[in-house]
């Protein structure tokens, strides 16, 4: 069981991200639910390096894990506020930076993953939060600097799987 666990913590995750989609957008239980998906995605590498369970298997299934649940809470979210123009276009950039990312991880060592950069991992915590601010700071702003964040992670994502050893 305990060589299970982390998969086990990302797994809740996957199911939260359904479960949200099932929920309706910011209500308390919408906002329950976005909790224990984050906190899921925060601890479930830090359980599988401590129980020495850290596999391609439970990597493979963070990364889905994490694309679920950002699916899940972009469908939800977008259509509840207002997205510039400009902060659509960017979305789109990063997006098809971050796909060009995983074709090029792909081709050259067979693996679709995501690198877990520090970037990263600032966008996800950016992005986590952003729904979180939402009743306080207006999307065109705070979107934007996330946006402006993920754009600087995905070129330093494509920039790794260029000229790094992988």
């Amino acid at each position: 069981m305990k060589k299970h666990l982390a998969n086990i913590v990302t797994c809740i995750r996957i199911i939260g991200s359904v479960c949200i989609l099932c929920s309706s957008v910011f209500s308390p239980l919408f906002y329950g639910i976005y909790l224990i998906c984050g906190f899921t995605d925060m601890i479930d590498g830090t359980i599988a390096r401590k129980t020495n369970a850290v596999t391609t298997f439970g990597c493979h299934l963070d990364s889905i894990a994490d694309l679920t649940f950002m699916i899940a809470a972009g469908i939800k979210i977008l259509p509840a506020v207002y997205v510039t123009n400009w902060l659509c276009f960017g979305i789109v950039i990063v997006f098809i930076l971050k796909i060009m990312a995983v074709i090029w991880r792909y081709r050259r060592v067979h693996q679709f993953m995501i690198k877990h950069t520090l970037m990263n991992k600032v966008t996800g915590l950016m992005l986590f939060l952003l729904p979180l601010s939402l009743p306080f700071a207006d999307i065109k702003y705070s979107g934007g600097i996330v946006c402006t964040v993920a754009f600087l992670s995905a070129i330093e994502e494509l920039r790794t799987v260029a000229f790094d050893k992988i």
